[in-house]
């Protein structure tokens, strides 16, 4: 009898296919987390902006910015610069509806 080593073609071939049905079923899951992840960060950034306009409205006798890039273009509120929309990489429209960015108004579906 002789000794065997190594893999037959066919063995190989079997892991080859394994692999490819679990990266066929991983792949998609991997790319709707990512998408679901900036929609998540999105209505985040939106919660933040809202708090920050809370806040200038608290330090200024209770009178609210005329327009959001009076608290976006800020150092004070936004030291690193104004926040963007991390689906389509743009700034956040100047649209305030009482006193505050609404979430319907900047909706990913």
């Amino acid at each position: 009898m002789r000794n065997k080593n190594g893999v037959t073609l066919v063995e190989l071939l079997i892991v080859v296919l394994i692999l490819g049905a679990l990266a066929a079923i991983a792949i998609p899951r991997l790319t709707q987390s990512a998408d679901t992840a900036k929609k998540n960060a999105c209505a985040t950034n939106i919660d933040i902006i809202n708090s920050q306009i809370e806040l200038y409205a608290a330090e200024n006798d209770n009178i609210y910015p005329a327009n959001l890039e009076v608290i976006t273009n800020s150092t004070t509120y936004f030291p690193d610069g104004p926040p963007q929309c991390p689906v389509t990489d743009a700034n956040y429209p100047d649209v305030l509806v009482n006193n505050r960015v609404d979430r319907s108004a900047h909706n990913h579906p």
